[in-house]
């Protein structure tokens, strides 16, 4: 079973062709360097950038399949490539088309979904829509053409999911079974990183920036920022307050402190956010009886979390997953095209295209 998946949510457009567990052509064109000057992802400039680029993502993926050709293809600009239309678009061996419909960017989403109705009517084939949160927890599980990491599914787990628009903890009970048993509030992990970076002056993306100055900082904790909603007995997530701590002890630091006090500040901060995830997966654990954890979104490619996420289950004797590849732990059209093969297995479709919609507020359940 072979499936041609699009990925539209946010700020990459991304359309992989998968058999299985295994990748067999994966493409990503990332507009990073559209946004980074606005310090943010602006919506109207990502609707924009998917359309113009959505078809040569296609394309190059439907080559690259032919080919057997699966190495990712990452490009920020495209600015050689050939400009296609949907009616260069060549047929290619897969048996269905998936789309993420949601959570994400409306008019991000509203693209990938309008290009998969256009390539089912033109195929003939039957759409998948998927979650983008549940193609995060199937990250973990995504082969390469060779078929590895080999790794057996094992449930339940407890999922991790910590990106720049959600933070969840979810069981993972069976394939397509979800329970959300915690989630955040307000601000994201990642976005809170995000704009914490933003406050220093220290541009966009802000996560992987404040990963590197922690790292020369020794990863210390000199400011002791508060860890929200850690005496609560549930395992919801709020990082607003850090965030407005964060910002109103800036406001009382001189210029040149601040300066001179950059890696300490981002340091205490992305640990403040940090020691917030584990005590709250801590506590999921205990609650669940789970000690087996899977992983996924942007945040996860931090080093030094996943450092503090093994210590944690090796403290209860588990076993914990991560994307096994960098890519996969942004926003990626591979893990859709997994989570929608086990759809694709229940018979689970979309029965009328002409009604598949966007929804940016979609919610994991099953």
């Amino acid at each position: 079973m072979k499936i041609l998946s699009i990925d539209t949510s946010c700020d990459e457009t991304s359309v992989a062709i998968t058999e299985g567990r295994k990748t067999v052509a994966n493409v990503i064109y990332s507009q990073i360097l559209l946004h980074k000057k606005w310090g943010g992802v602006v919506p109207s400039i990502a609707k924009r950038a998917h359309e113009e680029r959505i078809d040569y993502v296609i394309n190059e993926a439907i080559n690259k399949s032919e080919t057997r050709n699966p190495k990712s293809k990452i490009n920020s600009n495209f600015k050689n490539s050939k400009i296609v239309s949907n009616s260069d678009i060549c047929s290619s061996n897969f048996d269905y088309i998936a789309v993420t419909q949601g959570p994400g960017l409306a008019v991000a989403l509203e693209v990938g979904i309008s290009k998969a109705k256009e390539l089912a009517q033109k195929f003939k084939k039957k759409i998948i829509a998927v979650n983008h949160m549940e193609g995060h927890i199937y990250s973990s599980f995504v082969q390469n053409n060779q078929g590895r990491p080999e790794v057996n599914f094992s449930f339940p787990y407890l999922a991790l999911l910590v990106s720049g628009g959600h933070t969840e903890l979810v069981i993972f009970r069976n394939h397509l079974s979800y329970e959300v048993i915690g989630e955040t509030i307000d601000d994201a992990a990642g976005e809170a990183l995000d704009k914490a970076a933003k406050m220093l002056g220290l541009g966009y993306p802000g996560g992987p920036i404040l990963e590197r100055l922690a790292t020369e900082a020794k990863n210390s904790d000199e400011y002791g920022f508060p860890r929200p909603m850690l005496k609560s007995n549930d395992v919801n997530f709020s990082f607003s307050g850090l965030k407005t701590s964060f910002y109103y002890f800036l406001l009382k630091m001189q210029d040149e402190e601040k300066r001179k006090k950059i890696k300490e500040l981002a340091s205490s901060f992305q640990e403040a956010v940090f020691e917030t995830l584990i005590k709250k997966t801590e506590k999921a654990i205990q609650k669940t009886k789970i000690n087996n954890l899977v992983t996924g979104g942007g945040v996860i490619a931090n080093l030094y979390l996943r450092k503090k996420l093994r210590s944690l289950v090796k403290k209860y004797d588990g076993h914990i997953l991560f994307p096994p590849f960098k890519y996969l732990t942004g926003d990626n059209a591979v893990m859709i095209g997994l989570a929608a093969y086990y759809k694709a297995q229940k018979g689970i479709f979309v029965r009328d295209i002409q009604k598949l919609d966007r929804m940016p507020r979609l919610k994991l359940s099953g």
